[in-house]
């Protein structure tokens, strides 16, 4: 790797955000909910999962990690830049954050959003907070470029360290993979509309994404561990309207099913996931292993990539291939399983809240040129 990320002049790795106390929760559920109507006394509902943690949300401390990983590695490599971090829905914001990278000077910025995979939620959303932030500082202004680095749930560093995780996770386990001691990855559950708007300008939908790498990390594992890896995927985190249809099966569900089937063990594998943050802790960690508990179930839950070092390499890799790129070279763009690497400059159309309805927001790091166009590949 070259030892310059030019023509970006700093880098920002972006996420969701968490209170960091309880007086915190439901101003910071405000900002989740945004636009949506919801009273306060429902939001107090919905922040119990923080409460039950203090009110704090272990996201903020795992950012910083990963910040202060992504600064060491690029160190080690000679490379001197800026790096970041920001939030959607809380402090650091966004907006903020992309002020004061201006005042410094920056003028191109990559982002890193802290979701692997690509869906509304999981990019467009990221996108469309981008633009937003963009025409603020526009207002004042402050012009500033703002690229983000293509959906990375296939790179290589991502499935090498869930391999790792979840080979540890059967050796603490102490029984190999099996009919009676199978694998269950579990991801976020989202609306089936916004499944299949996931879909509209790629060639694999959210769950597509992450049955293909699944499939990747279960045989690896399956390698190492010296037995087949039988495998599902299950989804947590179900929220809104329970007459609105969300992907399933329910991860609480698919631990019964298995129960049934006379499964006596099992480990989970939290692949949708970058961090240890609220919906591990919470719908895994707790909710997942009371159900485990109930049932007689001996549960291992695998670890999210984190900080592992293959992890963060491989996106340190990924800025330098968008760098490389955007200087006019042709880098090998670099991904396993069947969907190949992802876009780096997102077509309009992709990840609609819902398919086929424009939400009339506009969205960040896509090419306007291909407007029109039909579904592409996720090819650049």
């Amino acid at each position: 790797m070259s030892p310059t990320l030019a023509p970006y002049d700093a880098i920002l790795l972006l996420s969701f955000g968490g209170p960091e106390k309880p007086e915190d929760v439901v101003p910071f559920l405000r900002n989740v909910t945004a636009g949506r109507g919801i009273p306060d006394s429902r939001l107090e509902e919905v922040g119990e999962h923080y409460y039950h943690f203090g009110g704090r949300s272990p996201i903020n401390d795992q950012n910083k990690a990963l910040l202060a990983s992504l600064r060491g590695e690029l160190a080690e490599r000679g490379v001197e830049v800026p790096v970041v971090w920001g939030n959607r829905n809380w402090d650091p914001y966004l907006t903020d954050v992309l002020r004061d990278l201006h005042a410094s000077g920056a003028r191109r910025v990559l982002t890193l959003v802290t979701s692997a995979f690509a869906s509304y939620s999981g990019c467009r959303q990221y996108r469309e907070n981008i633009a937003a932030s963009l025409a603020t500082l526009a207002t004042e202004g402050r012009e500033l470029a703002v690229d983000k680095i293509r959906a990375y749930f296939n790179h290589p560093g991502f499935v090498a360290a869930n391999v790792d995780a979840v080979v540890a996770a059967y050796e603490r386990l102490g029984a190999a993979p099996g009919p009676d001691a199978p694998l269950v990855f579990v991801t976020h559950s989202i609306p089936t509309t916004m499944e299949v708007a996931s879909g509209v300008r790629t060639t694999g939908g959210y769950s597509a994404q992450h049955l293909d790498v699944a499939a990747l990390v279960a045989k690896r594992a399956g390698e190492r561990l010296g037995a087949p890896v039988p495998w599902e995927l299950a989804y947590c985190s179900r929220s809104g309207s329970p007459i609105t249809p969300w992907l399933e099966p329910d991860v609480n569900r698919t631990l019964g099913a298995l129960h049934a089937d006379g499964v006596g063990q099992v480990v989970l594998a939290p692949i949708g996931f970058v961090s240890d943050h609220m919906e591990v802790i919470y719908d895994l960690d707790t909710e997942a292993r009371e159900t485990a508990d109930e049932l007689g179930m001996k549960m291992e839950r695998a670890a999210t990539a984190g900080t592992a070092p293959e992890f963060v390499a491989g996106l340190v890799d990924l800025m330098a291939e968008r760098a490389a790129t955007e200087r006019g070279e042709q880098p090998e763009r670099i991904a396993e399983g069947a969907l190949g690497p992802w876009r780096d400059v997102c077509a309009p159309g992709c990840c609609f809240v819902r398919a086929g309805v424009d939400p009339g927001v506009p969205a960040a790091c896509e090419q306007p040129a291909l407007a029109a166009a039909g579904p592409v590949a996720p090819v650049a």
